[in-house]
């Protein structure tokens, strides 16, 4: 994680797009259970606040950021997977949340980022109950905007990352703290998959019934009454 936190920090100006990758057969684990321990509540914060900075510069850095997902996205992994921008999933990938079975909790920003993606009833019951969610059903409530075969995962994140490349350099480097939500807000839930972008929709359908609907004309004292 620290490894991560520097690479974002010293990103050299000519880098215009980011693809964050698992080495061999997943993605990312999270933390290694064997060498968990007993940290008393100094050390406990310090090392929550190390994955809270490191995640903080992928999500809110200079550039854009695409997680290639396979494999394992669990724990801390599906934390770094929730601080990207764009996540692309290949048929292989799984999610879980496993902190709850070992009486520890996410500590690195996701008890923010996932409920975004997800809601925070499914992520109460990821934790509550250890339920895995394999990758059609991942991408079917917003884990992932993309889904695609193993031997395409790489290609399709590079798509994305091209895309990005071809667009105006204003549109190509955006606030990263503002643009997914300035995205989703110029067409409410036709991209976000997010519960706030279910939210937004909701709302819009709900303003443009009433806006169709008929009005009462005012009857006279009601109209004395206005003036």
């Amino acid at each position: 994680m620290i490894g991560i936190r520097d690479t974002f920090q010293s990103l050299p100006s000519t880098v215009r797009a980011a693809v964050i990758d698992g080495a061999g057969d997943h993605f990312c684990a999270g933390l290694d259970l064997s060498e968990l321990k007993e940290r008393d509540a100094g050390r406990g914060l310090y090392h929550s606040r190390m994955w809270h900075n490191a995640l903080e510069q992928v999500q809110y850095g200079p550039v854009p950021v695409i997680a290639a997902l396979h494999g394992a996205v669990v724990g801390g992994g599906l934390e770094l997977a929730s601080a990207c921008h764009i996540r692309v999933a290949d048929d292989t990938t799984f999610y879980a949340l496993p902190e709850g079975s070992r009486g520890i909790f996410v500590g690195g920003g996701g008890a923010v980022r996932i409920p975004r993606l997800i809601g925070a009833a499914r992520m109460a019951d990821m934790m509550l109950t250890g339920r895995v969610y394999n990758a059609a059903d991942g991408e079917r409530i917003g884990m992932a905007q993309y889904r695609c075969p193993p031997a395409g995962l790489h290609q399709g994140a590079g798509t994305r990352q091209a895309g990005r490349r071809e667009r105006a350099p204003d549109q190509l480097r955006p606030d990263a703290r503002a643009a997914p939500h300035r995205r989703a807000a110029g067409r409410p839930g036709l991209h976000d998959r997010s519960a706030d972008g279910r939210h937004r929709t909701e709302r819009a359908r709900s303003e443009a019934a009433r806006a169709r609907l008929p009005r009462r004309p005012r009857r006279q004292g009601q109209q004395g009454l206005m003036r």
